[in-house]
């Protein structure tokens, strides 16, 4: 019962926050950033991509990624659709960042220099969280 009251009182100002904001634009991304002085986490994907949907559907919605996202200024860009057509915005940022592989995700400053990045999935909201926070 203890466990169970603990998990509450950690669970419960999360859920008062309510869900994460995302940005689907870089420029209101970085507008958001300097005026909430976090860095941004941005997410290059593409719709046909397995392991970018799991991220999507399972580690970012957890109660550990939400809890880090709320963090960061979190940013997605879609790269290309389904039958690999190229979106402008998410193409354009792909170029910028040398997108090799989907999922990449990066860290940027407030001014959009790159802190670090992760190409690939993450498996669970635990290990995305430490990944966030890591300096």
């Amino acid at each position: 019962m203890k466990a169970l009251a603990a998990l509450l009182l950690i669970v419960a100002p999360l859920a008062a926050q309510g869900p994460v904001k995302w940005e689907h634009d870089y420029q209101a991304a970085l507008k958001r950033a300097k005026a909430e002085k976090k860095v941004i986490f941005m997410d290059l994907w593409a719709e046909w991509c397995g392991p970018c949907q799991y991220l999507q559907k399972s580690v970012f919605p957890s109660a550990e990624g939400q809890a880090a996202l709320a963090k960061v200024v979190p940013f997605s860009s879609l790269v290309q659709k389904r039958d690999g057509t190229p979106l402008p915005e998410g193409t354009k940022l792909a170029d910028t960042f040398k997108l090799s592989a989907y999922p990449t995700l990066v860290i940027l400053d407030e001014n959009g220099k790159e802190i670090r990045r992760q190409v690939g999935a993450f498996r669970t909201g635990t290990e995305f969280a430490a990944w966030l926070g890591s300096k």
